[in-house]
């Protein structure tokens, strides 16, 4: 079925998710308004380019146990020797992806001339990762204009209202929104950009309208095959591009302190969460290599034992995924320690050639039916890359490095081997998986509300 915008155009089809009606009680672990994990300004050249399980019901729904009726409706022979429901475990794919930077030629393309703005043909190339994954959560960079004031980019962005609209169009279940970028627009951008995402359903985890909200995770529960999981998802960023008052922001943006973020992990699965996902906005832009803060918040969190996932963002350029010893199950904790860009003007133009392609980064969950126990049992990664010749739409690279070339694709064969060769040559091909799942994912998810 179609999806109509409110504005009654049509729009790309959406996943499943839907707005909770009941409230979820938050144990945030306290409030925590230190400022030391601030390493300062973020915003460097590169940015100026202009551009807990449920249990699915006993057969017979009465009540009864399996393969009993009422005495009005007797078992047949057929239906007794019915097998009982599978005990494997039902698996979940999570899906994330690179950062949403939109640059001023990223509006441009995506502007209508009714003055209304949409992203979703620029994402319509990587469609099958987001409708194929059983939830899907993006890394938001940056805040809307507030209303009344101009769209802007670089060295300040506002996005249009429409950035959102259409993240949520093509199937984004949520947003990372704790950033550098998160202040760009003051507190009224920030509290504005999640009001527009509480309207059109979309979670948000790492910026908040409340020093509770701010640090509180966002919890989603999935449901897909007769079982339900419940995530937390936490974000926090070690930068906010010199807001040097606590007061400007410590009530609305949340810094990362590692033992905080464990605290809050270990919170939230005492209210319910069978795993929790951690965002970190961290490290050093442009390097491919991991600086030591990447590292030592990491093997703290590992060692912690509350978080099952790390995927991160910030430098712009794709980083390698490991696995560390430890982890909510005691069998490691996987780290994406950047998924790079997703959709942005930045490419060899502006910056490096790492800086036009992103990880499309799947997270396998395993729930067991029987137990109750979730983990996460694999991290695997696509690659992204954007034409920004070619009004910004992001392609498979492996895809095109296999020699396909898409109506309107500008990017030159030599380009596509350069990038494809830098992408594989930094990632390896360990966790490689190019292909999305099979089958459009008709799990549902609901956005938990705060309460």
């Amino acid at each position: 079925m179609a999806r109509h915008s409110r504005d009654g155009k049509p729009n790309y089809p959406l996943r499943r998710t839907v707005a909770a009606t009941g409230l979820i009680a938050v144990v945030g672990g306290g409030v925590w308004l230190g400022m030391s994990a601030f390493a300062g300004a973020g915003g460097t050249p590169g940015d100026a380019q202009e551009g807990v399980a449920a249990t699915a019901p006993a057969a017979g729904g009465d009540g009864t146990s399996p393969g009993v009726k009422g005495a009005e409706e007797p078992v047949t022979a057929e239906e007794s020797a019915a097998p009982a429901p599978s005990e494997d475990p039902v698996v979940f794919k999570l899906m994330m992806a690179g950062d949403v930077l939109p640059h001023a030629t990223v509006n441009r393309n995506a502007s209508l001339p009714d003055g209304s703005y949409d992203y979703a043909p620029m994402m319509a190339n990587v469609l099958p990762w987001i409708e194929y994954a059983d939830i899907a959560l993006c890394s938001l960079e940056v805040p809307l204009a507030p209303p009344g004031t101009e769209v802007s980019a670089y060295p300040v962005f506002g996005a249009p209202e429409g950035l959102i609209s259409s993240l949520q169009a093509v199937g984004w279940d949520g947003c990372a929104t704790a950033t550098n970028h998160s202040l760009d627009r003051g507190v009224a951008g920030l509290e504005y950009t999640l009001e527009i995402m509480d309207e059109v359903g979309l979670g948000h985890a790492g910026t908040g309208r409340s020093p509770e909200e701010t640090v509180s995770p966002q919890f989603y529960e999935v449901e897909k095959d007769g079982q339900v999981l419940t995530i937390a998802h936490l974000s926090a960023t070690t930068f906010h591009n010199g807001y040097t008052e606590p007061s400007q922001y410590a009530r609305s943006l949340h810094a990362l302190d590692a033992h905080q973020i464990d605290a809050q992990a270990a919170a939230a699965r005492e209210s319910g969460a069978d795993v929790v996902v951690f965002t970190p906005h961290w490290g050093q832009e442009y390097w491919a290599n991991l600086d030591g803060l990447q590292q030592d918040i990491s093997a703290t969190l590992a060692a912690g034992g509350n978080v099952d996932v790390v995927l991160g963002g910030h430098p712009h350029v794709p980083q390698v995924i490991e696995m560390l010893p430890g982890g909510a199950s005691g069998e490691g904790m996987w780290v994406a320690y950047s998924m790079g860009n997703f959709l942005s003007n930045q490419d060899e133009k502006c910056c490096v050639v790492a800086t036009a392609t992103g990880l499309l980064v799947t997270a396998e969950i395993a729930l067991d039916p029987a137990s109750g126990e979730a983990k996460v049992t694999g991290v695997t990664w696509a690659g992204s890359t954007v034409d920004t010749e070619g009004r910004q739409r992001l392609h498979p690279i492996q895809s095109l490095a296999n020699g396909e070339r898409p109506e309107g694709l500008t990017l030159s064969g030599a380009k596509i081997d350069s990038r494809w060769n830098n992408l594989i040559g930094q990632m390896g091909e360990e966790n490689h998986d190019p292909a999305p799942p099979q089958e459009p994912s008709d799990a549902v998810v609901t956005v938990v509300p705060r309460g």
